[in-house]
């Protein structure tokens, strides 16, 4: 990372540090929302880190983006999704506005003073994105649109939203389009937050558009191209969650080593406990590959590679299926394998019989016997190696 990269994360830290993490559990005691900590990070710039320059951003990488705000989730996950959602409605508004719409409201939002929030869930549609029901008609000078939106991050208190909504259900994913939606203009009706245990600050909630009138400004995607547009940002979301989750592990390991560093049991600190510090161990071990693997994905989509995150998604999935697979097929094998083993020493035996009797002696009776277990025995041995293969 660069200098100036480096500076704006720690600058996300002290301020994580300062006014985050001591009001994080008041603020889930009170179920509210702290618009004015959002605003305070606002005035430092923690909004603008991958908005361009020429919008008054700081035009720092994805990456930066990123790690920054890992730092933030370290003290508090809902706030930190609460600030990052703001962040990235107004990156993207500013990118895909109207010049004189963006003059008109970018502002606003970078202040604070208009908080932003994405428009994809609805109360019927999650991750099926390609089946939203809310609906956008073309009339002359813009779209009405009606339909509604739930699960939706800073909707409480949103004035903006970057909403997507079908033109023509008969295109599918190909008649989506994407608008930028007002609160204060008619037809927008804000529905009751929703209370989420642990996660307050985020304000999630919905909202519903009854005969919206949205100007032709107002299109930020046409058809055609806003699902395309939604599916990036989605990407981009993977990546900076993955982040965020590693920031509250890291908070949970040191929290863990910090306790058991301080209680002793059976006369010797907890950490002391070899089984206890395997544990702790396990899991930085799993926190570092989590974090290398995170950055990597940052990295991909600094350099436009975000299709290479679509390849590892679909390859980790590709193994799930076949360890699944594994789990189900390898203990059938097994099976069959043992009874065939059994089919066979038996038939064996029948036919160490029949020699023995053929034999007519006793003498011969014994060599049956030997014969018999010998074989039985060779293949007991390869039935043996077999499921220790298999095992390995």
């Amino acid at each position: 990372m660069t200098p100036e990269e480096l500076a704006a994360v720690a600058k996300a830290k002290a301020f994580a540090e300062e006014h985050v993490a001591p009001n994080a559990a008041r603020w889930e005691w009170e179920r509210r929302y702290p618009l004015e900590t959002i605003q305070a990070a606002c005035a430092i710039g923690l909004n603008t880190i991958e908005l361009a320059r020429q919008h008054g951003g700081q035009g720092l990488r994805f990456s930066c983006k990123l790690r920054a705000f890992e730092e933030i989730a370290k003290v508090d996950f809902a706030f930190a999704f609460a600030l990052i959602n703001h962040h990235n409605a107004c990156a993207r508004f500013a990118r895909d506005g109207k010049p004189e719409h963006v003059a008109r409201l970018l502002p606003r939002m970078l202040t604070g003073e208009l908080i932003g929030c994405a428009g994809l869930s609805e109360p019927g549609v999650g991750s099926d994105f390609g089946g939203l029901e809310m609906n956008a008609e073309r009339i002359p000078g813009g779209w009405r649109l009606n339909g509604a939106k739930a699960w939706i991050t800073n909707a409480a208190v949103a004035g903006l939203s970057v909403a997507y909504a079908q033109t023509d259900k008969s295109l599918g994913y190909r008649g989506i389009a994407c608008f930028a939606i007002e609160a204060e203009r008619p037809g927008f009706e804000r529905e009751q937050p929703f209370e989420l245990h642990g996660g307050h600050a985020i304000g999630v909630g919905g909202f519903r558009l009854v005969d919206y009138v949205a100007p032709d400004e107002a299109l930020l995607h046409p058809p055609g191209a806003a699902f395309k547009a939604a599916l990036a940002g989605i990407n981009g979301a993977r990546a900076y969650v993955a982040a965020m989750c590693c920031g509250m592990l890291q908070a949970s390991l040191e929290t863990a080593v910090r306790y058991t560093q301080q209680r002793t049991t059976f006369g010797q600190k907890v950490i002391d406990h070899q089984g206890v510090r395997w544990k702790l161990v396990d899991a930085a071990t799993q926190l570092e590959a989590a974090r290398l693997l995170t950055y990597r994905a940052a990295r991909l989509i600094d350099e436009g590679k975000a299709y290479a995150i679509a390849e590892l998604v679909v390859a980790k999935a590709l193994v799930r299926s076949w360890l699944k697979l594994a789990q189900v097929v390898v203990p059938l094998l097994l099976v069959a394998v043992f009874l065939l083993q059994a089919a066979l020493i038996v038939l064996v035996a029948a036919l160490g019989m029949l020699l023995a009797h053929w034999i007519g002696t006793a003498g011969g009776l014994a060599v049956a016997a030997v014969v018999t277990l010998a074989i039985a025995g060779l293949l007991v041995k390869i039935a043996i190696d077999k499921v220790s293969k298999a095992g390995k």
